[in-house]
C-alpha cells in the first residue's frame, strides 16, 4: 500500500524558474568541461560517426538509469559535423528505447512512478505517436515509461520507432550544434 499522502503538492513558478537556472549551470558546466577536456574529446573524433552511433545506442538502452549520451553528442558536435552528429545520434537514440518498449511488450517492467505512468498510458492511448514524438524530442526522464506504455499497449513497434526516430534526431542535431556553437563561443573567453 502506498504510504504518500493524498494531497497534491502546488508547484509555483519559483520551481519552474529553479529547474531552467539548474538546466542553465549544467550546461554551462558541460561546455567549460568540453573545453577543458578538448584533448580528450579528440580521442573520440577517432570513433568518428559509428561511435556517435554507438553510444547513443548504449546510453539509451538503460531503463530508467540516466546515461549521459547527450553530452556525448555534445561534445562531438565540436569535433564532428553537427548534422552528422545528430543523424548518427538520432537513430542510435531511438533504437536504445527499443529496450523500455520490449519491457512493457514483455510485462516485465517495475514502475515505480505509477501515477505518472497512468498518465502517459493514457496519452498513448488517445495520442500514441505524438506523445512518443513530443516526449522523445525534449530531453526528459520519463521517455522510458512512454516507451513502456507503448510496449504495454501494443502500439505498433514501427509506428514506435518512427516517431521517436524523428524527434530524438531533432533533439540530437540540436544538441550537436549547441555544443559546437558554445565550444567556440567559451573558447573566445577563455
Amino acid at each position: 500500500m502506498d504510504e504518500r499522502p493524498l494531497t497534491k503538492t502546488r508547484k509555483g513558478p519559483g520551481r519552474e524558474w529553479i529547474r531552467q537556472a539548474v538546466a542553465l549551470v549544467l550546461v554551462v558546466i558541460i561546455t567549460v568541461t568540453v573545453v577543458y577536456l578538448a584533448d580528450e574529446i579528440q580521442r573520440f573524433r577517432a570513433y568518428g560517426y559509428p561511435g556517435v552511433f554507438a553510444i547513443s545506442l548504449l546510453g539509451n538502452a538503460t531503463v530508467i538509469l540516466p546515461a549521459p549520451s547527450l553530452a556525448v553528442v555534445f561534445a562531438m558536435g565540436s569535433v564532428l559535423h553537427p548534422l552528422g552528429v545528430g543523424l548518427c545520434a538520432g537513430p542510435g537514440e531511438a533504437l536504445g528505447e527499443l529496450t523500455g518498449y520490449m519491457a512493457g511488450y514483455g510485462g516485465r517492467a517495475i514502475i515505480e512512478n505509477q501515477e505518472m505512468y497512468q498518465r502517459l498510458e493514457r496519452w498513448m492511448r488517445r495520442h500514441g505517436g505524438w506523445t512518443v514524438f513530443v516526449l522523445s524530442v525534449i530531453p526528459n526522464p520519463v521517455f522510458d515509461l512512454a516507451g513502456i506504455a507503448a510496449g504495454v499497449l501494443r502500439y505498433p513497434l514501427w509506428r514506435f520507432l518512427l516517431f521517436c526516430w524523428l524527434g530524438k534526431t531533432i533533439k540530437t542535431t540540436i544538441f550537436a550544434y549547441a555544443g559546437a556553437y558554445s565550444i567556440s563561443f567559451v573558447e573566445r573567453f577563455l
